[in-house]
């Protein structure tokens, strides 16, 4: 069976970044998907240091993805890229973590302007390997878009139901016997 990890790049307690993902992960079990939510905002996971091997959750978190068949990763824009949250996280990862993994990218903005955190994301998933799905979702206006934990926009959760669908067919693409 395939797995999917959801890796949430905010750390606000009422984050439109994980909400949006927890539609995605729901969306995937619906596409017969075992799930997981990363949520950066809760983990023990200090400033990456080179020279230290292992720090806090890193190696819990590494083998989460690892073993995952596909991953979505969802940020915050912050100043026309992803967070600082899931840069340090993202810090850790290596080709190890991402070679063959089927990879779904989702950028929420306050404001209107996600493109450029969308590239950052694919560039920064190519260059550990991962095989980014050619569906994303970049979300204007996110806190609107929900009344509590309920996404209100029917047009958006249609875009994070077909990202599900694409990145669990990818990651059966890339690994048949899942």
């Amino acid at each position: 069976m395939v797995t999917v990890v959801a890796v949430s790049g905010s750390r606000r307690e009422q984050s439109s970044t994980r909400k949006a993902l927890q539609v995605v992960l729901s969306a995937a079990r619906q596409e017969g998907a075992e799930t997981e939510l990363i949520d950066l905002g809760t983990v023990d996971l200090p400033l990456y240091h080179p020279d230290v091997d292992e720090q806090g959750d890193s190696r819990r978190l590494k083998h989460q993805v690892r073993d995952a068949e596909a991953v979505v990763i969802g940020s915050p824009v912050y100043h026309g890229s992803y967070s600082s949250t899931f840069r340090n996280f993202h810090d850790y990862c290596s080709k190890d973590e991402f070679v063959d993994t089927a990879v779904g990218l989702v950028a929420t903005a306050g404001g209107g302007s996600y493109g450029p955190t969308l590239e950052h994301l694919r560039s920064t998933v190519r260059g550990v390997h991962g095989h980014t799905v050619p569906e994303q979702v970049g979300i204007r206006g996110a806190s609107r878009k929900f009344d509590g934990d309920t996404l209100t926009d029917r047009d958006l959760r249609q875009r994070l139901d077909e990202l599900a669908a694409a990145v669990v067919a990818e990651a059966r693409r890339l690994h048949p016997k899942s």
